[in-house]
């Protein structure tokens, strides 16, 4: 596909999200993303084929942007003593929160969410496969740092999947709920998965 060879820079990756976030997917055409982007239909065609091709596009920019940030927003956390909670809910609120504060603004977001999930599965998965690598090799390295210890029964990389899916579950919550709880419902969400948020009831003797 054409933007996988000519790799389309930042600004001009944000001006194609600003694009489909004003107009929808449905509604937006060729003609009103190369406005938006400040080219003619001709040039915009040197960078993308067609329209879902611009979707696809922001989809696999957007996620390694947000991966790398969250990843870089924890490590700032975590150098300034952060607990683990504190450190894994800032990359889940930096690595989803972005895009589901964006999205809340839009009024195509049902739209869009639609489309995601409809043309943009292989842009999610490798996403996901990404960032739960990620996430499995920095809880490796708080445990080293002692800053938590996994049960017996769970590996780094069953415990990271749980938190990535978590992560996502959050974003698609329902009934909807205000952006501005993101960041303590994420922080609710990795506390159940590191800590529990139940304990099995002791036998009772007959």
């Amino acid at each position: 596909m054409a933007e996988k060879t000519l790799k389309p820079g930042n600004d001009l990756m944000k001006r194609v999200q600003q694009a489909f976030l004003t107009y929808g997917y449905s509604d937006l055409t060729m003609v009103d993303l190369a406005e938006a982007c400040g080219f003619t239909r001709r040039a915009l065609y040197h960078y993308f084929s067609n329209k879902e091709d611009a979707f696809k596009a922001t989809m696999r920019h957007e996620n390694a942007a947000l991966i790398q940030a969250g990843m870089e927003a924890g490590a700032r956390v975590r150098q300034a003593g952060g607990s683990a909670l504190d450190i894994i809910t800032e990359i889940m609120d930096v690595r989803y929160g972005y895009t589901r504060r964006v999205l809340s603004k839009s009024p195509h977001i049902i739209d869009l969410n639609a489309e995601a999930f409809k043309r943009g599965r292989e842009q999610m998965i490798e996403a996901a496969i990404n960032f739960q690598a990620q996430l499995e090799k920095l809880l490796r390295e708080l445990e080293q740092d002692g800053l938590l210890r996994l049960s017996p029964e769970f590996t780094h990389a069953m415990a990271a999947q749980a938190l990535a899916d978590g992560g996502r579950a959050v974003n698609q919550s329902l009934p909807p709920f205000p952006a501005e709880h993101l960041t303590a419902r994420y922080r609710a969400m990795c506390r159940a998965v590191l800590f529990g948020c139940a304990t099995l009831p002791e036998p009772q003797a007959e």
